[in-house]
């Protein structure tokens, strides 16, 4: 009749557990309408399922020292290779969850020497091997195995997070660098082009062209433009320390091509929002988070069944209770155990409280980082359409400040021209070449920004 009651009880908790033995599924979310249309204000951009994310980095960075640079990151860089050793702490703690299901075995020998009024020493020792077998019938250790390989996937997924973070920050390093090198080139230039502006309007002042004024405000401009020389010169060699940094190499100077020898994918194909989920790792690592947490819960749950244990000796003892042997004699014994918490179940359903709100919370942050990527993503197009536009109009209006700099220096030979015009067209000149280099810079940089938030430069 006992045997009944006690199997009656243990069926009726494993039929209402089994809530802690269902897996993570991924909940319902909505990835409709992440993507806008840079030229539309109401408009969701229309994408197929191509997605520039998926191509292989040395396919999107084709400048051969920029690929030597981000190799070497990627062998070097101390955040990816801290995330490197943070997936192997994972795997060794999934490898330990999995070694929980075997019995657990230890050697405890043991010995005394034992003596009664001066009496003949007595020995009695024993040599057992005791084990130990946790029965999981209420899936603790199941929900623990789990729960370490979420974890693990959550750690591969920051250490993709990580690569992908260095690839695109490489890139965006080298290509301010090459940014910074064209606007000190043109820079340096004009410098000299302005100097012998100045010695022009020398002469002309010997000529009765032109009076003080107009030398003096030419030079004033010259020094203008070699004092903003340095200034790049200090960028490039911060923007090379930085990039130095990245490659764990002490500062130095960067070897690189040149701005406008760069080629890169014009075709932005962005792919459907719902690849974020499998190609952004940090939206992965954020789901596992999420899984992780829920297993957690299951586990708090657990905690409210009985533990089932088998243990068990096996060795040699010279002691058979009030007696002494010897030599020694085989000792055997097995003992089932079953601990159901009694007293302690407000500990354990504040526990489960504070495990449903940190699964919550992982809900939370899932939700957000989708919400983030797709952002990322939508501010990366209009980034490309904003810079492609500028670019257009300024390549015009650059074209037009040439001609206006042309014109007015003949015309002031003429007599018909102030210096002052002509000192006003060569500022807009440089101004406009200097921007145009910017625009062709966030073009490129639109480009990285946009591969990086598809989750591109990830392995598999």
């Amino acid at each position: 009749m006992k045997q009944v009651v006690i199997y009656t009880i243990c069926m009726g908790a494993l039929l209402s557990s089994c809530n802690i033995y269902k897996k993570y599924n991924r909940p319902d979310v909505d990835v409709e309408g992440l993507y806008r249309d840079p030229v539309s204000v109401n408009d969701t951009l229309v994408s197929d399922t191509t997605n520039m994310g998926n191509l292989p980095w040395e396919e999107v960075f084709t400048d051969p020292q920029l690929q030597k640079l981000i190799r070497q990151g990627l062998e070097q860089n101390s955040d990816l290779q801290t995330a490197i050793l943070k997936v192997k702490e994972a795997e060794a703690g999934l490898m330990s969850s999995r070694l929980a299901y075997l019995p657990s075995l230890g050697l405890s020998p043991q010995g005394t020497v034992s003596s009664f009024d001066k009496g003949a020493a007595t020995q009695i020792y024993s040599l057992p091997v005791v084990s130990s077998w946790e029965l999981d019938l209420f899936g603790k250790l199941t929900n623990a195995k789990r729960g370490a390989k979420a974890t693990l996937l959550q750690s591969e997924a920051y250490k993709q997070a990580v690569q992908t973070q260095v690839i695109s920050t490489i890139a965006n390093t080298y290509y301010t660098l090459l940014m910074l090198d064209k606007q000190l080139a043109i820079t340096e230039e004009t410098a000299v082009l302005w100097q012998k502006s100045v010695e022009t309007m020398k002469a002309m002042k010997e000529a009765g062209m032109v009076n003080e004024a107009a030398i003096a405000q030419s030079e004033a401009n010259s020094y203008m433009i070699a004092a903003s020389i340095p200034d790049l010169k200090k960028s490039i060699r911060e923007a090379e320390n930085s990039l130095s940094l990245l490659l764990k190499q002490a500062p130095q100077r960067i070897e690189r091509g040149k701005l406008e020898d760069q080629s890169l994918p014009t075709l932005l194909n962005v792919g459907i929002p719902v690849q974020l989920l499998s190609n952004r790792p940090d939206v992965k690592s954020a789901e596992m988070a999420l899984a992780s947490t829920f297993y957690n819960t299951n586990q708090a749950r657990s905690a409210f069944y009985p533990q089932i244990s088998i243990s068990g000796t096996l060795g040699w003892t010279n002691s058979s209770g009030s007696y002494i042997t010897n030599p020694g004699k085989m000792i055997a014994s097995a003992v089932g155990s079953l601990t159901q918490p009694i007293f302690n179940r407000g500990a354990l359903t504040a526990r489960l409280r504070v495990a449903k709100a940190q699964q919550e919370e992982a809900l939370i942050s899932f939700e957000q980082a989708i919400l983030n990527a797709g952002s990322e993503v939508s501010n990366a197009l209009v980034q490309y359409q904003t810079a492609q536009d500028k670019i257009e109009q300024r390549e015009k209006q650059i074209f037009s400040l040439e001609k206006s700099v042309e014109y007015t220096q003949e015309l002031l030979t003429l007599g018909t021209s102030t210096y002052l015009e002509v000192l006003t067209a060569q500022q807009s000149l440089l101004s406009a070449q200097l921007s145009g280099i910017s625009d062709e810079f966030q073009r490129i940089q639109a480009v990285v920004n946009l591969y990086h938030a598809l989750g591109g430069g990830r392995t598999e």
